[in-house]
C-alpha cells in the first residue's frame, strides 16, 4: 500500500510540474509593485478558469493530501526509526586476564633476544 501511494505521488508530482510550467504567466511580476499600480496588477484581476488551472488545483489537493497519508503512514511503522534504537547484538562477556602469581617466575626455557648481524660502529665525538 505505501508502496502504491508513493507511486501516486509521484506521478501526481510530474503531472502537476507539467501543468504549472506549461500555464501563461500573469505577466509583471514584482516590476509591477513599482509606482501607482493598481489592485488590478496587483492582485491580478478575474481570469476565466481553465483546464490548466482546474488540472493544478487538482493534482495541488491530491499531491498534500497523499503526503499527509505517507506521512501518517511512516510514523506508525514498526521500523525503528534510529539506527540506535534498533536491537544492536549484546557485547560479549569479557574475560578477566588472570594476573601473575607474585612468587611465580618467568619459564627459563625462552631464548635470548636474537643479536643484530651487521652491528654498526659507535659514533665519534
Amino acid at each position: 500500500m505505501y508502496t502504491l501511494l508513493l507511486i501516486l505521488l509521484t506521478l501526481d508530482a510530474l503531472i502537476l510540474t507539467t501543468a504549472v510550467l506549461l500555464q501563461a504567466g500573469q505577466g509583471g511580476g514584482l516590476a509591477s509593485l513599482g509606482g501607482g499600480a493598481g489592485t488590478e496588477q496587483f492582485m491580478g484581476g478575474r481570469q476565466a478558469t481553465t483546464l490548466l488551472t482546474k488540472v493544478t488545483w487538482w493534482c495541488a489537493g491530491i499531491f498534500l493530501f497523499v503526503s499527509l497519508i505517507l506521512a501518517v503512514m511512516s510514523a506508525h511503522s514498526a521500523a525503528p526509526r534510529s539506527v540506535l534504537e534498533g536491537g544492536a547484538p549484546a557485547p560479549a562477556p569479557v574475560q578477566p586476564t588472570p594476573l601473575p602469581l607474585p612468587g611465580a617466575q618467568t619459564p627459563q626455557n625462552t631464548p635470548p633476544p636474537p643479536k643484530p648481524s651487521n652491528p654498526s660502529p659507535p659514533p665519534h665525538r
